[in-house]
């Protein structure tokens, strides 16, 4: 079955050739979504690189070589190219999304956050948008590669953390659900006397305090206390990288080697990379300070929160907050950051790596929170317009997620006047209205917009009457689509013939031979006039299509014959005995 797989696979890429160029292979699987880099096809990427150093094919494969190079990858391979992916029609999507990029790039509203000098720092022509769908399909546009920090868009990441690792109970003893109507940073508790959700900075630095409870202070918080020390700073100057060519007026970004990232916040950061399928991330050591000495507000909360035993009995307020600011520097790119979300978008598993990293009891209970506190005052506008979980950051992020489909990540810094990304609320609200992803979308009656989640009509519909054209007007290349889409090639018309019918009839001895060598059709199979495809060859006079097919009925199983007519008996018996 796996090598037969691998053979249709062949066919539909090499499109009657004999040989098929890498380049060719991986171009085709772009245009799926799939990435080269894509972790679950290191084996098959591997296989190429060593097939093109060991062999003198010039970087060709046969069907052999092929077979011998996606064998391992054929069930993801076969899903990608039969366009059984959450979003089949994937290179027709994201030419929508770059149109809709297109558009919101030539906004010039808003401006940078300036309370903090490092973002102050951000370049206000940054543009990048990032998606992942939750079966690995990938797409970026514009500036996706800069390291930029998280910042809020941390906050439903560490509440998703703590109740995979505390539940949902537990961390609700110190932390409401409900929106709050006031700013982010205010003053301001509950009627039960605790911060009113995850999303604003008091239920933000207590989540903090929940996560690091368990964990043993000096472990944890004596090297990141240590930042500040005038011995150790020579040392993080000698460990800390800078890339050589940023971009002209973003943050030069201070790469912190992993043992170093591990010293700061080791099961955070495990549970983060795990979501972000082990792609970047980093942490800037600059803003981590920037944020220190700026963050008299945080600063304020936390004593307020300390004064009214809003954290857990023996918790170090310091150190919470510590680890609030911490978290609020790590970086990560647009690409990274759509894993992140297409995590939450699949359910707690990362899409890239298979890997269960949040339960799903913690990835529903965040989305519910980021649909109704995730974008500070314009929560309510945009869960009303958009219709989807979101969480937006000071750093100019919005973290978007379409539950079930995919996630993405948009960086823009400047800000509107409610601190959300200008560009990025935009491009959401421009999503939503081209296609119906809002949660709230009639998916069967809603017309007037699109869903990319449909298959395309030659797939959906009229399956017989794209079969039998493709024959009579001898595409191959449309036959092998249909077959490696998991088509049934012996498909009868209202004539009870066959695209081997029709082909035998037409002359078409390409399609014939795709059909008996690759597809195995039943060349017995009668129209209502009682002939086979042998007879139309016959009577049409096309010799090579009747030697063809004569050789091919004398090879031809009886045994499958046989099970044909025993189905077909079973069928009749059964339509008979519902009559």
């Amino acid at each position: 079955m796996l090598s037969r797989l691998g053979d249709l696979l062949f066919y539909t890429i090499a499109e009657g050739q004999e040989r098929i160029p890498i380049h060719k292979f991986t171009t085709a699987l772009k245009a799926t979504g799939l990435q080269t880099s894509d972790p679950r096809l290191r084996d098959c990427m591997s296989q190429m690189r060593h097939m093109v150093r060991e062999t003198s094919s010039g970087g060709l494969l046969d069907r052999d070589l092929f077979r011998k190079c996606v064998s391992r990858n054929i069930v993801l391979l076969t899903q990608a190219f039969r366009k059984k992916f959450v979003i089949p029609d994937f290179e027709e999507f994201t030419s929508h999304v770059d149109r809709i990029f297109e558009d919101a790039k030539e906004l010039t509203g808003g401006k940078v956050a300036a309370y903090i000098p490092q973002l102050a720092k951000s370049n206000p022509e940054l543009w990048g948008v990032s998606l992942c769908t939750v079966d690995g399909q990938r797409h970026s546009v514009g500036h996706t590669k800069i390291p930029f920090c998280l910042q809020s868009c941390v906050k439903p990441l560490t509440y998703a953390i703590s109740i995979s690792t505390l539940g949902t109970d537990y961390v609700h003893k110190f932390v409401g659900k409900e929106p709050s109507g006031l700013r982010y940073n205010k003053l301001s508790l509950n009627e039960e006397g605790i911060p009113h959700n995850p999303m604003v900075n008091a239920g933000a630095i207590v989540v903090s305090s929940l996560i690091k409870m368990d964990c043993n202070k000096a472990e944890k918080f004596d090297f990141v206390s240590s930042l500040t020390a005038q011995p150790l700073a020579a040392f993080l100057h000698g460990m800390l990288s800078i890339p050589a060519a940023p971009v002209p007026g973003s943050n030069p970004t201070l790469m912190v080697p992993q043992p170093i990232l591990e010293a700061l916040f080791p099961e955070v950061l495990q549970y983060l990379n795990k979501m972000a399928g082990n792609e970047y991330m980093g942490f800037s050591n600059a803003t981590f300070q920037s944020e220190k000495e700026t963050g008299d507000r945080n600063y304020a909360i936390g004593y307020y929160l300390k004064e009214k035993k809003c954290f857990p009995k023996g918790v170090d307020m310091m150190a919470a907050l510590d680890l609030y600011f911490q978290l609020c520097s790590v970086e990560v790119t647009c690409e990274s950051g759509s894993v992140m979300a297409a995590t939450l978008a699949n359910g707690g598993i990362c899409p890239i790596t298979g890997e269960s990293v949040l339960s799903a009891e913690a990835v529903r209970n965040t989305l519910s929170l980021m649909h109704s506190c995730g974008m500070y005052d314009f929560s309510g506008q945009f869960a009303f317009h958009v219709g989807l979980p979101a969480k937006s950051a000071v750093s100019g992020a919005i973290l978007l997620v379409v539950p079930n489909i995919m996630g993405m990540m948009c960086l823009s810094p400047p800000l509107d006047k409610l601190g959300n990304s200008y560009r990025g609320v935009s491009f959401c609200q421009k999503l939503v209205s081209l296609f119906n992803f809002h949660n709230y979308d009639n998916l069967r009656h809603c017309a007037r917009k699109l869903d990319p989640r449909r298959e395309g009509g030659e797939v959906r519909n009229k399956t017989v009457v794209n079969l039998l054209f493709a024959a009579y007007s001898g595409d191959v290349s449309a036959l092998r689509r249909f077959a490696l889409s998991a088509m049934d090639m012996e498909q009868k018309d209202y004539d009870s013939r066959t695209a081997l019918h029709v082909a035998a009839a037409e002359g078409h001895t390409e399609v014939v031979k795709f059909l008996i060598e690759a597809c195995k059709v039943n060349p017995f199979v009668k129209d209502r006039w009682g002939n086979i495809p042998l007879d139309d060859a016959v009577q049409f006079n096309h010799l090579e299509v009747v030697k063809l097919l004569q050789d091919y009925q004398d090879s031809y199983t009886p045994s499958e014959t046989q099970a044909e007519a025993a189905a077909e008996a079973l069928s009749k018996e059964n339509l008979e005995s519902m009559v």
